[in-house]
């Protein structure tokens, strides 16, 4: 049984170890296409940036650069503040 359980993370035995993940390239959306701006009264560019719990999602998952992800963290909670955006995933599906 730990033959078997070691085979398995060597990758041996066509298991779930065997497979790769390759991620496709992200880009920044904001650097190639330079007329579209980062506002915080832009609820519906910016709910895509927000996770259905209401938490803004990373770089790993957006694909922006690091100043634009600054920019749209900023705006978002700019947006929070005068209640554009809710703190909470409660009303997000609206």
């Amino acid at each position: 049984m730990a033959e078997e359980r070691e085979r398995n993370q060597m990758g041996e035995g066509g298991g779930p170890g065997d497979r790769k993940f390759f991620a496709k390239p992200k880009f920044c959306q904001f650097c190639a296409d330079k007329q579209l701006t980062i506002d915080y009264k832009k609820t519906d560019l910016l709910r895509r940036y927000i996770t259905e719990e209401g938490k803004i999602r990373p770089r790993r998952q957006t694909g922006a650069c690091a100043r634009h992800q600054r920019a749209v963290a900023a705006a978002i909670k700019q947006a929070r503040q005068i209640a554009i955006l809710p703190f909470t995933g409660a009303s997000i599906n609206d």
